[in-house]
Formats: C-alpha cells, structure tokens, sequence
C-alpha cells in the first residue's frame, strides 16, 4: 500500500484529502508545518508528500531537498500559480490548484508513483534511464517511453513510421531518428508530401531524364537519390498520390529507384522515415492509400503524444518559448500572469506546441510590461470552464456543478463548493473578506458571488452592529 504525507495547516483540508485516499487504498499521515513533516520523515519512508505551499513558518518548497528521492506534489490556491512554477523549478514534481478536483489529484498521484516506481526500477536495473533528448522539452511518462523508443529504433535501418498530431514536433522526432544513427554524416532529405503538387511529387522523389517531358531540359537527381546513404523523411505521407506510393514501394522493396524517362535503374541505399496525423489504416481500407505500402512502412511507430496530455510539460514548453523569444525579439525577459498560467495549463492547444509558439511569440511583441497576461494569448477561460464541465477537467480547472452539505464533519466525498462553503463558515469571524478571498485563491468578487449562490450570508462586522445598536 502506498504511503503519502499530506502536509497543510487546515485541518478540514487534511482530513478531507485523508478519507480520499484511504478510500482508494492509500496510506496516509499528517502534518501541519514543515517541521511536523520532517519529524515524520525521520520516523518513516514516504512515497510521495503532497504538502501546502504556505504553511506557517517556512513554506513547503522547504520540504524539496530534505525529501530527496520522495516526489513532492505542491499544493497551491489560484492565486499563487506563479510560485508554483517556481517550486517545480526547486524540484517540486507537479502541482494542483486548490480547490481540487477529485478525479485530477487522484490522477496526478497515480501518475507520480508510477513514475517513480519505474525510474527507481530502472536505476536498479541497467541504469541507463531515457534522458530528454536535444531540441526536446518534458520528461512526463509519454515522451519518456519516446525518447527510450527512439534510442531503440535510432541504430536500426528499419522504416519507420512517426504519428502525431499536427504540431506535435514530428520532424524533430525524425531528426533524432536520424542523428543518432550511424547515418548521422550523411544527408538527412526532408520532404513535406502535401506541398509538392501532385504532378510534379513523382519528378522531386525520382528523378527524371532529358525530354522525359515538357521541359525536361536536363537530368536532374531526385530527392531519394539525393539522401544516398543517409535518412529520407517524408512528412504528411498519407497525401502522397496513388501513383507516386506503387513507385515508392518498389523503392522500399527493391532498394533501387528508376528515373522519370530512364530505362535503368539505380541501387539506393537510404533508409525511410515517415510522417502522419492520418489514420493510415483506415485510409487503406478506404482504397485511399495502398494497404501493402501501409504495412511496408508501419514496420516500427512511434506515437507523439499531444501538447494538451503533457501535463507539467506544458508550462515547461511555454517557459522554453517565452525565453527564446524574448531573446530573438531582442527584448526584456518577461514572465507569465497567474491566469496566465492557468490558460497555458488548461486549454486543450488543438495546434499543440506550434500553436503554443505562436501565441506565445506574439504575446511576446504585444506585451507592454513585464507581466504576460492571458489575454494576450488570445485564450478565452470561459471556454476553458466549459471544456471542464463537459467532462474534460484538468488539473487545477474548478468544475462549476455545487453540492450542498451541512455535515459538522467533512465527509469522505467532500466536493469543491462543500470545502468553499465549510472553509468560508469556519473562519468569516476571524477573516476579514479580502483574507477570505486570498485564501480561497479567488477575487473579492468571485467570494461574493458565491455567497449568493450557496446562501451563505456575509456576518455583519462588529462596527455595523455596534452603529446598529446605537441608532
């Protein structure tokens, strides 16, 4: 049974997320403040704390280097988004805003044992645990079985078939294919299939002789010739022309290509790497693209996953692209908002992370400040909130669905507004409403509009009684 210390100084969060996990099978221990936590440290091994960001004294941050192998999954309200960037920076492995959903911290910590099981597994074993590869940002369970896959498939002459979303960086997966291979010295030929027109994709591959056609002045090396001894790499290969895939068969497997015009043939020695975010197997069946070819290049594949199931990876990327844009730009260095970095975490980036470039670039030239805000993104939260309630919630996105419970003790199913309305009921006589506000993560008005919603009336403060009294 795993074990987690839950380290935060209100007792109705810790006792709430205690009756979570023992419901799903975890052990659990609690702690108010660092130094509770680290006396719990010294008594026993944990697999993961999941500890507040402010807590009195010293922050949780200050459990990092003391846990050392132990993951750390910081906890932060809305507000304090930034400094969660900041922790993971300190060695912190993820973070959830609070209040939290169920299902996603339930989700991270599964994802977070696991992970560290694995790598433990792996640095008892060969040792030789995958390391993020050059021109790659994000090391989350995805890309690691990437980048173990590519230092599997880099040596081989096999073809290989990379498919992804667009965006999803599937030329650089074929650059690394190809640099660590022993073909790194020679060329490596890039052909993107759905921007050559389909009359002339045939001439660019192959080749073609003088007075093969109109215009044919001379002869002219194609492209596949062209990487002789080295890697070809065609991107978007479900768009290749009936026609040009039967010719490019025979070259995968025959290993020789005949020129457009020419009666003879060449031997070739290049090996195939290929690029897709079409369902290929599908296409096949459609009578779209061959079957036979189909097969020949889906011998090994590698399956990039989208920007929007990266987790933490996200903000990594966008930190990555603020920086290299701010040093093309010849700018300032800038930093991401709050709600900026709530956007960046939870919108679905249908482009992935060339969208993600592009919005934050321009975001870059727009920015007047230091201060980076979501709507400069050209992000729209509402429709981030609704993506979590259709059944699509992300860490730290709040679903807006209320449950009202009037229970003196926090039960085991304690919902987001049920944690809203106790925390609320619990300290508005010792918290002002801008202390309320801060703590909860929300604006002042955000605290007012709950209110109204779960009827909880606002006490009247002892100055307005006083007055009252005196009138």
């Amino acid at each position: 049974m795993p074990s987690i210390l839950v380290v935060d100084d209100e007792q109705v969060i810790r006792k709430s997320l205690r009756r979570l996990l023992e419901r799903h099978s975890y052990s659990v221990s609690e702690a108010g403040t660092v130094a509770e936590a680290l006396a719990s440290l010294e008594d026993r091994s944990f697999d993961l704390i999941i500890s507040d960001l402010r807590l009195p004294g010293e922050p949780g941050t200050a459990l990092i280097k003391p846990a050392g192998d132990i993951p750390v999954l910081i906890m932060t309200s809305y507000a304090s988004l930034r400094s969660a960037v900041d922790s993971m920076k300190m060695g912190a492995v993820d973070y959830i805003a609070k209040p939290y959903d169920h299902d996603d911290m339930l989700g991270a910590i599964e994802d977070i044992i696991s992970c560290s099981k694995q790598q433990q597994a792996q640095s008892i074993g060969r040792g030789d645990a995958p390391e993020a590869l050059p021109g790659f940002i994000g090391n989350c369970k995805d890309m690691q079985k990437l980048y173990q896959q590519i230092g599997k498939f880099a040596p081989t002459n096999t073809t290989t078939l990379i498919h992804g979303e667009t965006g999803t960086g599937k030329e650089l997966v074929a650059r690394a294919l190809h640099s660590h291979s022993h073909r790194a010295d020679k060329p490596l030929i890039s052909v993107n299939c759905a921007a050559i027109p389909e009359t002339l994709i045939e001439s660019e591959l192959f080749g073609y002789e003088k007075g093969a056609f109109t215009g044919a002045a001379s002869n002219r090396m194609g492209l596949i010739e062209a990487a002789n001894g080295g890697t070809l790499f065609l991107d978007e290969i479900g768009e290749l022309p009936i026609e040009a895939q039967a010719r490019l068969l025979r070259f995968l497997q025959e290993g020789e290509i005949r020129a457009i015009g020419s009666v003879q043939t060449r031997k070739v020695d290049v090996r195939l790497i290929a690029a897709t975010h079409r369902d290929l197997k599908r296409l096949s069946r459609e009578g779209q693209f061959r079957e036979d070819l189909y097969y020949r290049i889906n011998v090994m594949q590698l399956n990039l996953p989208p920007l929007r199931d990266r987790g933490k990876d996200i903000l990594e990327i966008a930190e990555a692209c603020l920086a290299r844009s701010c040093k093309q730009l010849d700018c300032r260095q800038l930093h991401f908002s709050a709600k900026a970095i709530q956007a960046i975490t939870t919108y679905r980036w249908p482009g992935n992370v060339r969208e993600l470039q592009n919005a934050v670039e321009r975001a870059v030239i727009l920015c007047d400040g230091d201060e980076i805000d979501y709507d400069l993104l050209s992000i729209d939260l509402e429709l981030v909130r609704v993506g979590s309630q259709s059944g699509s919630v992300r860490r730290g996105v709040e679903p807006l669905h209320s449950v009202r419970r009037t229970d003196d003790e926090p039960d085991e199913d304690l919902s987001l507004e049920d944690y809203f309305q106790r925390f609320v009921l619990e300290h508005q006589d010792s918290m002002s409403e801008t202390e309320l506000a801060r703590k909860l993560g929300v604006s002042r008005k955000c605290l007012w509009e709950r209110r109204q919603r779960l009827g909880i009336p606002r006490k009247k403060s002892l100055k307005n009684s006083s007055r009252t009294g005196n009138a």
